[in-house]
């Protein structure tokens, strides 16, 4: 083993104690992400600072990059990072029940795409030490949405039929894993390319392009799970049986196509009128943010469960690639260009 000396161990540990930030500098393409090096933030009152170990790259963080996402009301420059996993490092003034060097997670929706950062302790989830900090990074968003998306939107049932629209993206294989832990008969479409990812799940594939497809008639299913929105939820609606709900989550196909405002907000509207309407069938929009807000007891209680399946290896998250932060430029460009296969980690 080569020999290491003192100065190069104190340099080493005095690199990994500075701060590192990837800006966003102006909304659009990659090219308006900057890395610095500002000083290092202290915790404040009721706050905890956190060694970042991980943090997801989404594709909400494509949106927000591209200054599209509804929700964002800070305007560059802006540390992007919806999700983060850390250890605490530092406990700000007045800080119980937590220590120094106790992982957590958080929904931060904004600010990790850092090597440190504050958050505060009303928010925090415990992470088991056993687990990796990568694929436990995974569960924070996606396999919470996918989570409450079953068990407290659309209630399901063992044994019902279920369509997962976009099933080889984060979500859908998510929707995928817990809806077989959950004995659910699961359909999945995707690319033609994914169909053996849809397969390894237990759920049968179905071309999304196949729009003749038998499936889509008619009463088929008792859930569909739709993040994609294409043609505004028309062809998921349709294909539900009576008594079935649609779970809407996201809208990828308007960001896709470049669908203007207006006729998104006819979209959410519709999906309203055709949950009024008195034909047996539910649609609903659901929003991770809206649901923490109205449920705050929800969050923790939900990521908590799935940290424990992952300690179990009762789920085994799919983690595409664990990057620096100096790659986030590029990992913005592979979610772009499509096909990535589980999540794209940061861990500084």
């Amino acid at each position: 083993m080569p020999s290491v000396n003192a100065s190069e161990l104190v340099t080493a540990a005095t690199s990994r104690r500075q701060q590192q930030v990837v800006s966003l500098k102006r909304f659009g393409g990659t090219e308006g992400f900057e890395l610095l090096a500002p000083a290092m933030p202290s915790a404040g009152a009721g706050e905890v600072r956190i060694r970042v170990l991980a943090a997801s790259v989404q594709f909400t963080d494509l949106i927000m990059r591209q200054g599209k996402y509804p929700d964002l009301k800070q305007k560059p420059p802006v540390v992007l990072g919806y999700d983060v996993i850390g250890e605490i490092d530092e406990l700000g003034p007045g800080v119980t029940g937590w220590k120094v060097g106790d992982r957590v997670a958080d929904l931060t929706v904004t600010g990790s795409y850092v090597r440190y950062r504050t958050l505060r302790v009303d928010r925090l989830v415990r992470l088991p030490q056993a687990v990796d900090p990568a694929q436990a990074a995974t569960l924070v968003l996606s396999w919470v949405t996918a989570y409450q998306l079953l068990h407290r939107h659309a209630h399901v049932k063992e044994g019902q039929r279920v369509l997962v629209h976009g099933a080889a993206g984060a979500v859908g294989q998510a929707l995928l894993a817990l809806g077989r832990l959950a004995g659910l008969r699961m359909w999945g479409t995707s690319r033609a390319a994914d169909a053996e990812l849809v397969r390894s799940f237990g759920a049968t594939p179905i071309a999304s392009g196949d729009r003749d497809n038998p499936r889509f008639g008619p009463g088929n299913f008792d859930a569909v799970f739709d993040g994609i929105g294409e043609g505004g939820f028309v062809r998921s609606w349709a294909s539900l049986a009576k008594g079935g709900i649609l779970s809407a989550y996201g809208l990828s196909s308007a960001v896709t196509t470049g669908a203007r405002l207006p006729t998104v907000g006819f979209w959410l509207a519709r999906l309203r009128v055709w949950d009024l309407w008195p034909n047996g069938k539910a649609a609903k929009f659901y929003s991770i943010g809206a649901m923490r807000n109205a449920h705050p007891e929800w969050y923790p209680a939900d990521l908590g469960k799935l940290f424990q399946l992952l300690a179990d290896h009762a789920i085994n998250p799919l983690v595409a690639q664990r990057i620096g932060l100096e790659d986030v430029a590029e990992a913005h460009r592979k979610l772009e260009a499509g096909g990535v296969r589980g999540k794209i980690v940061i861990c500084p």
